[in-house]
């Protein structure tokens, strides 16, 4: 960017955005006005001054992003939007929060050109903006490590906006400490520092020194204060030299503290709670038009020299912008033609010819824990899959998330005994921190290129439960890899030991959660999880050892993208199984046999997937006409009996387990084949009653 220039256009624009917010909120009668007014100098500064980016191409892979953190004040995002071309007209506004509007209540991926992720949890912006940077970076080591810093044009920045209610959020502390730990230069977080929550003061709650603790972290920290001594004075360009001030820092992330108060210049309901999430009032709307010279009982004007000046400085930069990161390019495609066949497929979201062929095969007769054969996989394809990425919450040699051979990702004083990397590595070490890991896979897949997955164990996927959610809701493929999936644990006892997590994920909207039979299933559901680009899944993993399953006698392990297939068939019960708990529905099916009866084993292991298939599939797999049913699986029964109908048994557990050996669990808690057969039997009868 140029030396910075500020004119009667700019603060015209500014007082506009400011009066827009107040209008939408008023005519729409609920919102968040306060910041959306008070942030106006510094969102207008970073969109029409700082971010490199083009409203006429808003996913140009050379930009920077942009995060609001606090998408409450989604408002301060739409305006900048609208003022500089992004699509967004005055008329979208004005349906602020109005059904199928581009400008819901908080700003929503993939529904509002320019945002880059849903926005509104709190802290969620902030611990994915770290992902964000963490795929910059990564993204840079696959395809320009060679580059100076700041000549690839892979290299740009990840720009977030914060305030207190996200800094109070535990994930914030946890994403922003690994941040410091990682040294991401390329990662600048905004504070608004404006004391006022919804409960009013922040006083009551949040005391703590917000520079210091950055500091602590590792991050690079300055203050811009427009809360001065001689009264409140917005300086748009002391936050643009220090905005200017933390790009120069490439060895660490900055945190820029900028002290506003909350609905300036409103004449009495700045600085106070009730502006932060409450429409103005019509007379506090039309004082706060008349301090900045707009007519009172006008609403939604827009000067339209102030628009025609916006846009087009807007597009100016964008020109200059791309002119100088074209030419990059250009150079770097030159140079790298193999690299940018890679770039291609990325950006193409495909996957390569016969990648499947990676994929590694598990012998009969064998006996392996599926988070054993996941960690196989995920090594077999490190050669294929070059953007496949990640790590685990300090889990790595229990979840088997580290692939074999590969470095680390850190900075390279980072290195330990027993973990070696540098900056462009591949193995994630997220610490003990789960919900900073789920929102970081989002980010990493918000950012666009690579495929990234974190591996804790299920019991702790309560930690992740929010970041999950979010990935639901924008449709971004995370993957997430939880291990110990059962009372199979053992004797870690009732902590570790997850009952009611199934279904409590199977729940959730465009989510996908995955549970393999055996070593062979684990392969063909890492294979159908990667071909999906827009769900996000769970893969639930076992700790104890499960046989593989012989599939010349069974059905194969490709009926998994179906999400249930029937594994061995039969005409007078359904056995459906997910998990280690297929193989005592075979055991079962034997038993069974030898009383002639003939039991299906049906292996449903992602219900979501099955019910994509279509209903002729369905009934296939679930005849109607078998109403003779027993679900078994090592968690909740409760809905399982919408599956199993009227007359099916469920075999599961409804109440927590206990410190012991795993194998006596099963059998203490009657997840047996004995007990299956005994519950078909139990089904057949009632069937024909």
């Amino acid at each position: 960017m140029s030396a910075f220039e500020w004119n009667e256009l700019d603060q015209k624009a500014v007082d506009c955005a400011r009066v827009l917010a107040a209008d939408a909120v008023q005519r729409t009668g609920n919102g968040h006005p306060g910041s959306a007014i008070s942030l106006a100098p510094m969102a207008y500064t970073l969109f029409q001054k700082s971010l490199r980016n083009d409203p006429a191409d808003p996913n140009w892979l050379g930009r920077d992003r942009f995060i609001l953190s606090i998408g409450h004040s989604s408002l301060t995002l739409y305006n900048q939007l609208f003022l500089a071309g992004y699509g967004l007209e005055l008329t979208d506004l004005q349906e602020l929060r109005q059904e199928g509007s581009l400008t819901p209540g908080h700003p929503e991926y993939r529904h509002t050109a320019g945002v880059e992720m849903t926005t509104g949890p709190l802290g969620q912006g902030v611990a994915s903006a770290v992902g964000m940077a963490m795929a910059a970076r990564r993204e840079r080591g696959l395809f320009d490590p060679e580059a100076p810093q700041g000549e690839s044009p892979f290299d740009h920045f990840i720009i977030a906006v914060a305030g207190e209610g996200c800094l109070q959020e535990g994930l914030t502390s946890e994403a922003c400490s690994l941040a410091g730990t990682q040294k991401l230069g390329n990662l600048i977080l905004i504070f608004d520092e404006n004391q006022i929550s919804i409960e009013d003061d922040t006083r009551i709650a949040f005391s703590e020194d917000v520079l210091a603790r950055f500091e602590a972290y590792g991050w690079d920290v300055r203050e811009v204060n427009w809360r001065t001594d001689d009264g409140y004075q917005e300086s748009p360009e002391a936050l643009f030299s220090a905005i200017e001030a933390a790009k120069a820092v490439t060895d660490k992330p900055s945190l820029i503290k900028l002290s506003t108060i909350i609905a300036w210049p409103c004449p009495t309901l700045q600085n106070t709670g009730v502006s932060h999430g409450a429409a103005l009032g019509d007379a506090e709307v039309r004082a706060l038009k008349e301090v900045l010279g707009f007519d009172p009982d006008e609403s939604f004007v827009v000067d339209p020299e102030v628009l025609a000046y916006t846009r087009q400085n807007a597009a100016k930069n964008a020109a200059v912008a791309r002119k100088d990161w074209d030419a990059k390019f250009a150079a770097w495609e030159q140079a790298y033609p193999e690299r940018a066949k890679l770039l291609r497929r990325l950006q193409s979201r495909e996957l390569p010819a016969d990648w499947e062929k990676s994929l590694p095969e598990f012998a009969v007769g064998t006996s392996i824990a599926t988070r054993a054969a996941s960690g196989k996989v995920l090594t077999a394809l490190k050669d294929t899959l070059p953007e496949l990425w990640g790590g685990s919450a300090d889990l790595g040699g229990s979840n088997n998330t580290t692939m074999v051979g590969e470095p680390s990702f850190f900075p390279p004083e980072r290195s330990s005994q027993l973990f070696s990397g540098n900056e462009y590595g591949r193995t994630i070490h997220f610490g003990i921190r789960e919900h900073a890991m789920a929102a970081i896979l989002n980010g990493i897949q918000l950012h666009g290129l690579t495929r990234a997955y974190g591996g804790t164990f299920f019991v702790f996927a309560d930690y992740m439960r929010p970041a999950v959610r979010l990935a639901a809701i924008m449709q971004v493929p995370s993957i997430f890899v939880w291990t110990h999936d059962s009372i199979g644990v053992g004797e870690d006892g009732p902590t570790h030991q997850p009952i009611e997590h199934l279904w409590s994920y199977r729940m959730i909207p465009n989510f996908d959660l995955v549970r393999p039979a055996d070593a062979n299933e684990t392969a063909a559901a890492w294979a159908q999880i990667l071909r999906q680009t827009e769900r996000p899944a769970g893969i639930v993993l076992t700790r104890q050892n499960v046989p593989v399953i012989d599939r010349e006698k069974y059905a194969a392990a490709t009926g998994v993208a179906h999400g249930a297939y029937i594994l061995a068939p039969g005409t007078d019960v359904l056995l459906i199984a997910t998990g280690s708990e297929v193989n005592i529905a075979l055991s079962a099916r034997e038993i069974l046999e030898t009383e002639g009866i003939s039991a299906a084993v049906i292996s449903a292991p992602c219900l979501s997937w099955f019910k994509q298939q279509p209903q002729e599939y369905q009934a296939n797999v679930l005849p109607p006409e078998i109403r003779a049913r027993v679900s078994i699986e090592a968690g909740s029964t409760l809905p399982w009996k919408a599956i199993v109908g009227d007359a099916g048994q469920c075999i599961g557990i409804d109440h927590f387990g206990e410190s012991a050996n795993g194998a006596m669990l099963f059998e203490k808690y009657g997840l047996t084949p004995q007990a299956v057969a005994m519950a078909a039997k139990e089904s057949i009868a009632a069937a024909q009653a």
